[in-house]
């Protein structure tokens, strides 16, 4: 009774971490299909200053560098919306027509279309403004005001004086993180530049996709040799740097929490084996007196008490990877009505588990298997 307590504890501790780290998985899989709808691969910023301009030699500069699949303008400004009597304050983010060959932002759209070079007063807003602004697609009753302050020096009468502004017509929302439906309002590149008073070819940001299968980080290397100090040039995982920070700092905070329940679980094991050395001690005193020396006793316990250890492993792997095989298959749990509880197989996370387990099970017989001594045996 005492071993089955012992093994029910290890293939409990072994469940609950191998689902943990499958869980954290799923969410940073998950994490980076909403921010591949959201970021390039590659955006290159000016250090110095809001905007540059996009001449032939940063263009030559970009196109020779191998990887590079295609190339989009945009410009970004923090903006004061009003439609009717209701305010927000989000940023307009004017891109350019292959704008959708960087990102698939068309592909998340909840309702409406995506922008069409065709009409330049449209554009495409975030769920979370649409919602706080009570605007849908298609309003011909009242145009979305977009406000930026004007540039230069000297008194302000009006507030036409103060603000540039233009009147849009919205024809799609977008869906995704909350962070990014509450942040864009997407229009044509004319328009933003329009609104900002920058020239033709006068931007805030390169985007870049990049081939499949490329090497990112070396990439954005050599493209900043390229370019100099004077750029920034930033891959998806550094314009993002915080949030996968985050993900992985909780992953490791609950690695290292579950290991400590699996520690806890192992003192189960410790005392099984002690119950049975205690109880196979004239046995032990039979094998002594024909000459099996103490530190080949010891050895058989270890043994047990590893191989303990592996059973409550390995039915706890097995249920581990039936459950998470089931999330993925039938979606038995869900975060919301429409997304299911993000889980991953990987061959790593069962390593991890394997080791982990394997490692403090072999400590926790050592441990148990050191009550055994000549004066314990003889007594």
């Amino acid at each position: 009774m005492i071993t089955i307590i012992a093994s029910f504890g290890v293939i409990v501790g072994a469940l609950a971490l191998f689902v943990i780290l499958s869980g954290f998985s799923g969410f940073k899989t998950f994490t980076n299909s909403m921010l591949n709808d959201s970021d390039p691969d590659i955006k290159v910023t000016t250090v110095k200053g809001k905007s540059f301009f996009y001449t032939d030699g940063i263009a030559s500069i970009v196109l020779k560098t191998a990887g590079i699949q295609s190339i989009a303008t945009s410009i970004e400004e923090r903006v004061f919306l009003q439609y009717k009597q209701k305010e927000h304050i989000a940023y307009i983010k004017g891109v350019s027509a292959n704008y959708t060959e960087i990102t698939p932002i068309d592909s998340i759209l909840a309702v409406g279309q995506w922008l069409d070079s065709d009409y330049t007063n449209s554009a495409v807003i975030g769920s979370g403004i649409s919602d706080k602004l009570s605007l849908g697609i298609l309003n011909f009753g009242a145009l979305l005001e977009v406000k930026v302050p004007k540039s230069g020096k000297g008194l302000i009468l009006s507030q036409s004086a103060a603000f540039s502004s233009v009147g849009v017509q919205i024809v799609g929302v977008y869906s995704g993180p909350e962070e990014f439906v509450n942040r864009y309002v997407f229009v044509a590149i004319p328009l933003a530049q329009k609104l900002l008073s920058y020239q033709e070819n006068q931007i805030t940001a390169l985007e870049i996709k990049l081939t499949d299968g490329v090497d990112h980080d070396a990439i954005a290397e050599t493209l900043q040799q390229y370019l100099g100090t004077d750029f920034k040039v930033e891959t998806r995982m550094q314009l993002n740097a915080l949030t996968y920070k985050v993900l992985n700092t909780e992953k490791l905070v609950s690695y290292l929490i579950f290991t400590l329940i699996i520690i806890i679980a192992l003192f189960n094991v410790i005392g099984a084996i002690i119950m049975m050395i205690i109880d196979k001690k004239n046995n032990l005193k039979t094998l002594f007196s024909l000459g099996v020396t103490v530190k080949e006793i010891k050895r058989i316990f270890v043994y047990q008490g590893f191989l303990l250890t592996l059973f409550g492993l390995s039915v706890g792997l097995i249920i581990g990877v039936l459950l998470v095989f089931l999330q993925q298959k039938f979606q038995l749990f869900m975060i919301t009505p429409t997304i299911p509880y993000p889980v991953e197989l990987r061959f790593l996370n069962v390593v991890v588990v394997a080791v982990t387990i394997a490692v403090l099970g072999y400590i926790a017989a050592k441990i148990a298997s050191s009550r055994i001594s000549v004066g314990f045996i003889e007594r």
